[in-house]
């Protein structure tokens, strides 16, 4: 989380944050006021560091970095190399695609995902969108939510999308998923959301981002890791999907009784065409 901010941070805060990246078993064993000095900065610029990270107070901050020491030997991620063996790339795919869900849990504001979670529970209806890999993200969420009858969309199509948007209300959600936070066609999309008065939710990498700035909001997920192959997507897609999944169920459970009807009526729906369709063959 401090890589994925530290060029955002003021110049005090920045230093701290490098120090702890730096030398993070010694940063665990200060006070505010030694880490401070360690880093020429002042405790109060420690504090301020742990306010801008979403944290609740120094404590965390080290509780935070003590694990990441633990699991660092664990789950490290490496690049894939050329004529890389078929082992390697098993484990270097799975270290990557497990650390993406740890960080992703470990910067995950809960006061935002309530947020989220009650916004989509009020919805009338929720309009998902996203470009390349994330139009996937936005589909699959598509096809959740609307197991529990959610009138739900997500298209592909910029102009489709902004037709549905356009007709939003204060009643509905537009969520708009983009890992880099810089999608042009996903902040225009909230930015419409906004002016017709729809509540509005960013799902990007860790980070102040153009999007996430324009969501009510934010949630995070944290796949950095991925540089050669990025435009592969492959821990920041999973890193996604897992956030959305914890949205769903999120909702199914506080809905529960209300939720397994719906799903059961699906299934009982999806069985009957499949049933039809087998007599015509």
């Amino acid at each position: 989380m401090l890589q994925e901010i530290a060029e955002q941070l003021p110049l005090s805060e920045r230093k701290i944050a490098q120090y702890i990246i730096e030398n993070p078993h010694e940063a665990i064993r200060c006070t505010a006021n030694e880490l401070g000095e360690l880093s020429s900065t002042s405790a109060s610029a420690v504090i301020r560091l742990c306010k801008s990270a979403g944290l609740s107070g120094f404590q965390e901050l080290k509780l935070r970095v003590a694990g990441d020491i633990r699991n660092v030997s664990e789950t490290s991620f490496s690049d894939i190399q050329p004529n890389e063996t078929q082992d390697a790339i098993v484990q270097k795919v799975t270290n990557s695609s497990v650390r993406a869900l740890q960080e992703t849990a470990e910067i995950l504001n809960y006061e935002a995902l309530a947020q989220a979670v009650l916004a989509l529970q009020q919805a009338k209806s929720i309009h998902f969108f996203g470009i390349g890999a994330s139009a996937v993200i936005a589909q699959d969420a598509q096809l959740k939510f609307v197991r529990i009858n959610r009138f739900t969309t997500a298209h592909t199509d910029f102009h489709t999308s902004a037709m549905l948007v356009s007709k939003s209300s204060i009643d509905d959600v537009v969520v708009g998923i983009s890992f880099s936070g810089e999608t042009y066609e996903v902040g225009k999309m909230l930015e419409l959301a906004k002016e017709k008065g729809a509540k509005t939710i960013s799902l990007t990498s860790y980070g102040l981002s153009p999007i996430s700035e324009i969501a009510d909001i934010r949630l995070y997920v944290s796949a950095k890791q991925e540089e050669v192959f990025r435009s592969a997507a492959t821990s920041s897609r999973l890193a996604q999907l897992h956030l959305i999944d914890i949205l769903f169920m999120c909702v199914l459970t506080s809905q529960y009784d209300e939720s397994i009807k719906q799903l059961d009526e699906v299934r009982i729906g999806v069985n009957f065409v499949k049933q039809h369709t087998s007599l015509r063959k």
